[in-house]
């Protein structure tokens, strides 16, 4: 079979057959097949689409291409997932604080696509920080610690590893059977039992829509269910930044700030929801009342924070950083970003924050930039706020100055005021449970 001809036909709008779509997979997992066929076929699935069969056989293909663990971690093994956003920080509250309940997370995650954040290049900014693990270790941190945050290793899930670089250059990030595809195979490859999917609605999200959300969480509800996992699908706000940092350091920083208990706010609540799910896919807690109170205890006795110190040692970085932030890379200059008007904010375009902090150097715009952990920019006003003309509505953490004009005309821009009071956003829309059951909140 020639893979031109499966080119041809997703191009032309058919349904590619379960033999075509593995062609697809070992291709992309293969040194000898092209970037620009493989990034063709992208555009033609992203134009054309893929029914139901075609994406499960599709996923089931790509984590083929790679290892299958069986991980024994002492628990039942569970996963979050987050379809990406702009301050998403929950996996670095979350999983420390569903271990020292004592959960057995085993996360795989990605860098940077798009304006959104990756956390595998925030945990990079750590000092020694270990990401690329023999699986051996990977699975042995999980078991001893009760959670480990690697990213792909090139025997998981190879296909994906490669696909899911071109999809950020070659702007198919937002085709559901390939967002789909890209995260179940991962989940199903990494041997969790138990995943939570964190699916992102808004101006920051890649779906922009709560229907979309859905569309694409039963549609992994449903691999998930073909696969023997369970899985639960949580719909979630993006339509401004999740936590008030962005940029790599600086969404350590915050995370460390909450699991301190020295801040709140919606990032805390997000990771909350998505925690008391992770607990009782482990079988933890009979329902949401009690798992949450399990995690807040351990917020509030300091366990979390300790257990994300003990994530970082077990993977080689400095453990430091949670009791001394000055030991994460620091910027050299901040800069303010003033309103240049009074009134309530009643948006705050995400999608347009994050890009304020790519062009400072936090994020990629090709898949070989490289990232420069110590930048970006912290919202100080959220929908719902007043602010006067003059105030500082955010300030910049630079390095190279002669992007700062733009990064803080991207940030005024993404910032829409009106003269009445506005009420603050909504954090939880939805709920797909198993039964691919939606319910609206």
């Amino acid at each position: 079979m020639d893979f031109i001809e499966v080119i041809e036909s997703k191009k032309l709008g058919k349904k590619l057959t379960d033999e075509q779509i593995d062609l697809f997979a070992r291709a992309a997992a293969s040194k000898d097949a092209k970037d620009y066929q493989l990034a063709a076929l992208l555009m033609a699935i992203r134009l054309n689409g893929m029914d139901a069969r075609e994406t499960a056989s599709l996923t089931i293909s790509m984590a083929r291409t790679g290892d299958m663990l069986k991980p024994d971690v002492g628990g039942i093994p569970v996963d979050k997932h987050s379809t990406g956003g702009v301050g998403d920080t929950t996996t670095l509250v979350l999983v420390p604080l569903v271990a020292a309940c004592g959960g057995k997370v085993i996360k795989m995650s990605g860098r940077g696509l798009g304006h959104t954040g990756g956390t595998i290049d925030k945990m990079e900014s750590i000092p020694g920080m270990r990401v690329e693990l023999p699986e051996e270790e990977f699975i042995a941190i999980a078991r001893r610690v009760g959670c480990c945050v690697v990213g792909q290793t090139s025997e998981l899930v190879p296909a994906d590893k490669r696909l899911y670089a071109l999809r950020d250059v070659t702007a198919t990030v937002d085709s559901i059977p390939l967002i789909a595809s890209s995260i179940m195979s991962k989940k199903l490859a990494g041997g969790a039992q138990g995943i939570v999917l964190d699916v992102k609605v808004g101006s920051g999200a890649i779906m922009k829509t709560v229907e979309q959300c859905i569309a694409l969480s039963q549609m992994m509800v449903d691999i998930g269910v073909r696969s023997g996992r369970d899985v639960v699908a949580l719909i979630t706000h993006m339509y401004e930044p999740l936590g008030s940092h962005v940029g790599n350091a600086l969404e350590v920083r915050e995370a460390i700030d909450v699991l301190s208990g020295r801040t709140s706010g919606p990032l805390l609540e997000v990771s909350l929801l998505l925690g008391e799910q992770m607990l009782i896919l482990s079988r933890l807690a009979d329902d949401a009342a009690s798992a949450r109170a399990m995690l807040l205890k351990k917020l509030e006795d300091g366990s979390g924070l300790a257990k994300l110190r003990e994530m970082i040692q077990a993977q080689g970085g400095d453990g430091r950083v949670c009791d001394n932030l000055s030991l994460l890379p620091q910027a050299q200059a901040q800069m303010p970003v003033l309103s240049r008007a009074d009134g309530h904010i009643s948006a705050v375009d995400a999608e347009t924050v994050g890009r304020a902090a790519q062009s400072l150097g936090a994020g990629r715009r090709t898949k070989e930039d490289i990232i420069d952990p110590a930048v970006g920019l912290v919202m100080h006003k959220r929908i719902g706020d007043f602010v006067c003309r003059g105030e500082t509505v955010a300030t910049l953490f630079v390095n190279d100055p002669k992007n700062a004009k733009t990064a803080a005309d991207l940030v005024l821009g993404a910032i829409t005021l009106s003269d009445g009071p506005v009420k603050t956003a909504q954090l939880l829309f939805a709920q797909v449970t198993k039964d691919r059951t939606v319910t609206y909140t």
